[in-house]
């Protein structure tokens, strides 16, 4: 599907809510993030108000996680603030004031809190995450607080290569980018493309020409 193809049925969908929750899930490296980017600039030229909602603000604290043992494993779904994250969605959706949400910065591998604001005023909201479709508790709580879900999801080669060259240009080495690779991306991957709710839309990739 085109870019404009997606945002017309996301707008057709739409059509009267005063406010509209979208869902773009996947797992990592898939394209969630350009898309939910792609869109946002989409809607700006068609006079829409829209943004994007990370999901990626919600990873728990390295120190908490560090605690817990969990720390390598950053990034699978026990590693996030499910309850934080369904918090947030649920002000969103109500819709009667502005929320502040978190969001990540992946260069220092941590949360900045009440990072974006998020308007009264803005109609479409573009949640993006790995593991926003997860038909897993405590993630499942999330399905009636989505309007319309998109799942975006490559073959298992192409998203080796993409999460490979996000860690060399994050400077790991060999060793690192092994471990993220095959100890801790793919096979979250796995578990997203195994365990998650059939999607409204399903694109195979995306890329942002």
């Amino acid at each position: 599907m085109t870019l404009a193809a997606i945002a017309d049925g996301i707008l057709e969908k739409a059509a009267g809510s005063r406010r509209f929750i979208t869902a773009i899930a996947g797992p990592p490296g898939a394209g969630k993030s350009t898309l939910a980017d792609a869109l946002h600039e989409e809607f700006a030229r068609r006079d829409e108000t829209s943004v994007v909602l990370p999901m990626d603000g919600f990873h728990m604290d390295n120190g908490i996680l560090e605690q817990r043992g969990l720390l390598q494993r950053k990034g699978a779904p026990e590693t996030f603030d499910v309850r934080g994250f369904l918090d947030i969605v649920t002000a969103v959706r109500r819709g009667d004031e502005e929320v502040l949400v978190p969001v990540f910065d992946r260069s220092r591998e941590i949360a900045i809190a009440s990072a974006r604001p998020i308007a009264a005023y803005t109609r479409i909201i573009l949640a993006e995450g790995n593991y926003l479709l997860l038909d897993e508790a405590p993630w499942s709580r999330l399905k009636p607080l989505f309007d319309l879900t998109i799942f975006v999801g490559p073959s298992y080669a192409v998203l080796e290569e993409r999460l490979r060259q996000r860690w060399i240009h994050y400077g790991l080495d060999e060793a690192g980018i092994e471990w993220k690779l095959y100890g801790n991306d793919l096979p979250n991957g796995k578990r997203i493309i195994d365990g998650s709710r059939p999607a409204d839309i399903s694109i195979e990739i995306f890329d942002k020409a």
